[in-house]
């Protein structure tokens, strides 16, 4: 039996883990708690509607999305972690037609996506009370996932399947027939290391003499506990940063920011705040029904490259070392699926090397050897 250390408790790591084969690996998740991102988001399961031009990205997101049916049912997800929620689209009504035919066109390949279907403003005003009275487009495939909630439950069912947790900070020592990992004075040794660590896969890799493509992005979100029965209300992405996230018992999350220049920054922020709730201040009937309601942040460090599209797959060329990152604000929807094919590839390492290629450039374009390493 090989032994398998994950770096990174995040989503990619956690579902990973999860669906690895225990009866052909005996897995530890070194959890550094390092900026995590899955912990503090929670995010939208919709990105059909997307205009990025990147279609190794988009067929990432599409499938991610469609594999949230797999998830639910492997791992027993309630409404309270992942719910099929319906999305409503808010944008100029002159840009409602042209969202719903492409709507229309992107359901051929992603029958996921629902029924697609123009509200009109007492439709929407129904649909999420709290929105002004105006034409929305409504998509009912779309659903919403809370990150914590998530990373919670996945951990109780790896504990289960006898995955071991390390928390504390790794360091690579070295490779001499095994990795050779140190995490708080204990070494640790693995045949096969996976770097889940999001922005931290930088550090991790630079001791063996690698460069990484990959920068931290801060990510701030307002949460709120209203007494609104906001169980069956769905998400609603809005023109501009923020998005409306109903979750169930009144809890309704605000979010996100971008901020490039915060790196590994924690702190919540007044001004983050202002820039939520003026974002979403238009949009809102009455916003201080919302403002006034108890609230409190979730901060969080997502991971970017530069052409803002994640990698995954074989560092090392020969099956030993594996790097996933760069997920950006899409995280939640291709990081699952992300975890469930690398643990595909790895439950299967007798037969041919696993393809990524359909979703992703080669794993070379972001990690690059620049100085001879230990192993």
């Amino acid at each position: 039996m090989k032994t398998i250390t994950i770096i990174g408790g995040g989503i990619i790591g956690m579902t990973l883990a999860v669906y690895l084969d225990p009866t052909q690996y005996e897995v530890t998740v070194v959890d550094q708690h390092i900026g995590q991102a899955t912990s503090a988001s929670a995010g939208i399961i919709s990105p059909w509607l997307s205009k990025r031009r990147n279609k190794k990205w988009y067929h990432l997101a599409q499938d991610g999305a469609a594999f949230f049916e797999k998830l639910v049912k492997d791992f027993a997800l309630d409404r309270r972690i992942y719910a099929p929620s319906g999305t409503l689209i808010l944008r100029p009504e002159e840009e409602l037609l042209a969202l719903a035919a492409l709507a229309e066109s992107r359901k051929k390949a992603a029958p996921e996506i629902g029924e697609i279907q123009l509200l009109n403003r007492t439709q929407t005003k129904q649909a999420l009370p709290l929105l002004k009275a105006r034409p929305t487009l409504f998509i009912s495939g779309g659903g919403r996932l809370d990150g914590r909630a998530y990373l919670l439950h996945i951990r109780e069912i790896a504990k289960q399947r006898n995955v071991q947790f390390i928390e504390g900070k790794a360091m690579i020592q070295k490779y001499s027939g095994s990795w050779d990992v140190l995490v708080n004075g204990q070494s640790l040794h693995s045949d096969i290391l996976c770097l889940t660590a999001g922005p931290g896969v930088h550090g991790l890799l630079a001791p063996l003499g690698y460069q990484v493509d990959v920068r931290p992005q801060k990510g701030q979100l307002l949460s709120f506990a209203t007494p609104f029965k906001t169980d069956d209300w769905p998400v609603a992405m809005l023109a501009g940063e923020g998005d409306l996230i109903p979750f169930a018992n009144g809890n309704i999350l605000l979010g996100a920011t971008h901020e490039n220049d915060a790196k590994w920054d924690l702190t919540p922020t007044q001004a983050a705040k202002q820039q939520l709730m003026t974002g979403i201040h238009d949009f809102l009937e009455e916003p201080n029904l919302l403002y006034q309601t108890p609230l409190s942040f979730r901060v969080g460090t997502r991971a970017y490259t530069s052409d803002f599209a994640p990698f995954f797959g074989d560092v090392s060329g020969q099956g030993i070392l594996y790097a996933a990152s760069g997920l950006g604000s899409s995280g939640l929807t291709t990081g699952p699926y992300i975890g469930y094919l690398l643990a595909s590839s790895f439950n299967q390492s007798g037969q041919q090397r696993a393809d990524f290629s359909q979703y992703s450039k080669p794993v070379s374009d972001y990690v690059r050897k620049i100085s001879p390493s230990s192993h």
